[in-house]
């Protein structure tokens, strides 16, 4: 399954730019077409009695392997994440940081798109159509209103397709070369659900914010020093009262550094133990000192905790549904309305098995599309995400999944003890995805270094 926080982070940027509701994060750059050029690289030719002098309208800022990123490529991607933090109404770093910060960024996505392309991971168009589709969705807007959009607000679509399979691709080469080769043993298993066990009364979740210096894979004593003091001057900037904000936009190495550095809610069992020890001394608004990992130096802001339910029981819906794939006389946009057209019917008062029984596709159509009692992760995420956000007795938009259209009706929930089974598999899956984190942080460091990399940044 593709890693998809990667593509909700990038999206964060486009769609916040363009005034369009989305659940991301934070952006990433991986552009490479360059921008309209500032006023101060037009080509002079303004006849004069003097010679005419020629003004470099683009230069080279980074060269990256066999690839390079051009102050045009950087502009753009700067304008983007600004309108992006105006925006939010958060608090600008310095512009020269700010693009050196994005010009990394992009440099890492350099790294891994040239990867992913010698070891021929690829995203066709029928994957790329469906993603932008569902990102349309999301919002809201039919594809060709979504297009419109963005164009409305200077983001060209062509360039968004770009983008979107980018981020797809970096994707999927995590999921290869990074989270495919991620061990959880029993034994860190059993020591999860014995921690779980202690803590019986209920576990913590803490609403993070936080901020990375990395330090290079094999780095010199002074390398490790240079990287220290940046870490360093960044929590003094914190200590005397700075925007949080800010300075992660400013200072932190981490791919949400211009979303805050916010991590969002992360139950302890997600967090390295470096952070959980820290945190247990912590109030709301207290900032870390310096934590050192193999990754580099990280700082912790405390925005909030919370006390969550022991993972004793487990939610389970009982739903059922209507499927429509696509094929030969039935088009995507077809099933897409045929659906919308039921769930009219639905909701005039037509009985939603009947339908069911009479054009579902799925195996369940003979029950009216009773699916019985489904628990989190017996259905792929398309499926879930819509459900979940369903009340009893409510219907769904028509929404599509790897197996075609859907319209689903949640039926009651109901919350069941969570078997033996099952506990393992939830701490399994917490721990799998702590240590992904970590692998692919040091992992990406790792591919940076092994890289040539020329950053002609200040050759001005």
């Amino acid at each position: 399954m593709i890693h998809a926080a990667r593509i909700r982070i990038f999206l964060a940027a486009l769609l916040a730019s363009a005034g369009l509701a989305a659940s991301a994060q934070a952006p990433s750059a991986t552009t490479t077409a360059a921008a309209a050029p500032p006023a101060a690289g037009r080509l002079d030719t303004t006849l004069s009695t003097t010679p005419s002098r020629i003004v470099p309208v683009d230069r080279i800022v980074a060269v990256v392997n066999d690839d390079v990123i051009t102050q045009n490529d950087l502009s753009e991607r700067v304008g983007l994440v600004v309108r992006q933090l105006q925006r939010q109404g958060g608090e600008l770093p310095p512009s020269d940081a700010l693009a050196r910060q994005i010009l990394e960024r992009m440099i890492n996505d350099r790294v891994q798109l040239q990867l992913a392309k010698d070891n021929g991971v690829k995203v066709d168009e029928a994957t790329l159509d469906k993603t932008i589709e569902r990102i349309a969705q999301e919002n809201g807007l039919s594809v060709t209103d979504f297009r419109a959009a963005l164009e409305k607000d200077g983001i060209k679509y062509p360039r968004f397709r770009e983008d979107i399979r980018n981020e797809i691709t970096i994707a999927r080469l995590r999921e290869h070369d990074v989270d495919n080769s991620v061990v959880v043993t029993d034994a860190e298993v059993e020591t999860e659900l014995a921690r779980e066990a202690r803590e019986a009364s209920g576990d913590t979740e803490y609403h993070l914010n936080h901020i990375l210096v990395t330090v290079p894979a094999q780095a010199t004593p002074e390398q490790i020093d240079v990287r220290r003091r940046r870490a360093v001057e960044a929590l003094t900037q914190l200590r005397g009262g700075a925007n949080f904000a800010k300075v992660a936009a400013q200072y932190s190495d981490a791919p949400d550094a211009l979303q805050g550095g916010d991590l969002g809610w992360r139950a302890s069992g997600r967090l390295p133990s470096i952070f959980l020890d820290v945190l247990k001394r912590m109030q709301p608004g207290d900032v870390s000192d310096l934590m050192r990992s193999p990754n580099g130096f990280h700082i912790v802001r405390l925005a909030e905790k919370r006390a969550r339910a022991a993972p004793t029981g487990i939610q389970q819906t009982h739903v059922r549904h209507i499927l429509l794939r696509a094929r030969e006389g039935l088009s995507e946009a077809e099933a897409r309305d045929k659906l919308a057209k039921m769930r009219e019917k639905i909701v005039a008062g037509t009985d939603f098995g009947d339908l069911a029984k009479q054009n579902s596709e799925d195996s369940s159509a003979s029950k009216g599309g009773d699916l019985g009692w489904v628990a989190p992760g017996d259905t792929v995420p398309e499926f879930e995400k819509v459900m979940d956000s369903l009340k009893a007795g409510e219907v769904s938009q028509p929404f599509q999944s790897p197996f075609g259209w859907h319209l689903v009706q949640v039926i009651e929930r109901r919350s069941e003890e969570m078997s033996e089974d099952r506990k393992k598999i939830a701490a399994r899956q917490a721990i799998r995805a702590r240590k992904a984190d970590e692998a692919y942080q040091d992992w990406l460091r790792q591919q940076r270094d092994r890289a040539f990399v020329e950053n002609r940044y200040d050759e001005r």
